[in-house]
């Protein structure tokens, strides 16, 4: 299913790079509430586990579904232009008039990436990402509307049945407490986290920004499961759900990230940017392992023979012929085997005069199953 992103006419000129201290933190709390998910995450997970107040902890998990696979979109930068400080960020989120809090904030609950009515749509659904139906839209209109969306979220779960309950009762003393939290645990657990980041989001920005300006709007294709199409110029990425928004009603900010990998997120809400949060995986610049080099990966290790060699190269480095003796083959054969893992990243070589030594690569196995799991979650 597409989350489609139409560029319209000059496009490039409507897309920007920039950091989000919001942003990333919201990308920290969902890899606290799933860090199973999260391995890139796990240092600082363990880390707040170990040390974070358990009060405070218990406070993220009531808050978590704000911040999951449909986040809120007020926890995303709001407005294009320059990067701001999280104290700002904050205050932006509580400018937002009630209602247009209030239907965002429907949105993330059911779980919808779209801007419209609240009950009765669960994920999966499909959504015009720029259609507008108006702030308020949602569950508090009047009639049965809340007790559908009441009756939606305890489908769905306790916890946002909890959330359901508060903000039908007293919006204004919701978002009072949300902020409340999220300066207190960014306080606690976010500022060291996010001063070590900074330098790596600022490089890859940098990236970011040099590519736009040398490719356009095909800077967008450039992220994981994206494509360009070009009639109607769109790039379409390959989502869990259906949506569509228009640069030519929105702005487009791309946020880097390290704790949202393995994830891309894209958001928008009419009247306020469409944000794309990326993963920034192994440093500056680096895109996470495409599905496709994950495969060959696989293929590579479904031969009983090769797993054999595998466990002959950790132990040691060996020449082609030394392995040919060793497992009774011609040293053609073991050739075309060597080629297989080493097509697939799995060995690396070093030369000793004129003999090729393989070893095998330890990191490109270890991570093979994270890169399969990011590729599944992406």
């Amino acid at each position: 299913m597409p989350v489609v992103i139409e560029l319209g006419s000059a496009p490039e000129h409507r897309i920007s790079t920039r950091l989000s201290p919001l942003a990333e933190l919201c990308a920290c709390l969902h890899a606290l509430d799933g860090p199973r998910h999260h391995p890139a995450s796990r240092r600082w997970v363990g880390a707040v586990l170990q040390g974070a107040d358990e009060r405070l902890l218990e406070r993220a998990g009531g808050w978590a579904p704000l911040w999951g696979a449909f986040r809120a979109r007020y926890l995303l930068p709001l407005a294009p232009g320059p990067e701001r400080e999280l104290e700002e960020e904050l205050a932006a989120v509580a400018g937002l008039d009630e209602e247009t809090f209030t239907t965002m904030t429907e949105q993330a609950l059911v779980g919808k990436n779209g801007h419209g009515p609240g009950p009765g749509h669960g994920p999966g659904s499909g959504h015009d990402l720029g259609s507008g139906h108006g702030p308020g839209s949602g569950s508090r209109r009047g009639g049965r509307a809340p007790e559908r969306f009441l009756a939606r979220l305890r489908q769905l779960s306790e916890r946002r049945f909890a959330l359901g309950l508060r903000l039908l009762a007293d919006p204004s003393g919701f978002r009072d407490g949300l902020l409340a939290f999220l300066s207190a645990v960014a306080e606690e657990v976010f500022e060291a986290e996010w001063t070590r980041l900074r330098p790596t989001l600022e490089a890859d920005a940098r990236v970011r920004s040099h590519e736009h300006s040398r490719y356009g709007a095909a800077v967008l294709a450039g992220f994981p499961t994206a494509r360009m199409e070009q009639d109607p110029p769109r790039v379409v990425f390959d989502k869990l759900y259906n949506a569509r928004a228009s640069l030519a009603d929105s702005p487009c900010l791309l946020v880097p990230s390290l704790h949202i990998n393995p994830h891309l997120a894209i958001k928008h809400y009419p009247g306020y940017p469409v944000v794309v949060q990326y993963p920034v995986r192994h440093g500056a610049g680096a895109e996470p392992t495409a599905l496709d080099v994950v495969m060959r990966g696989l293929r590579a290790l479904d031969e009983p023979l090769r797993i054999r060699m595998c466990r002959a190269l950790l132990r040691q480095s060996m020449t082609t012929t030394e392995l040919a003796t060793q497992f009774e083959m011609t040293p053609p054969q073991m050739s075309r085997h060597l080629r297989k893992l080493r097509e697939a990243g799995m060995v690396h070589t070093h030369r000793e005069g004129a003999r090729v030594h393989y070893q095998l690569d330890e990191a490109a196995v270890r991570n093979l199953g994270v890169d399969l799991l990011s590729a599944l979650h992406r």
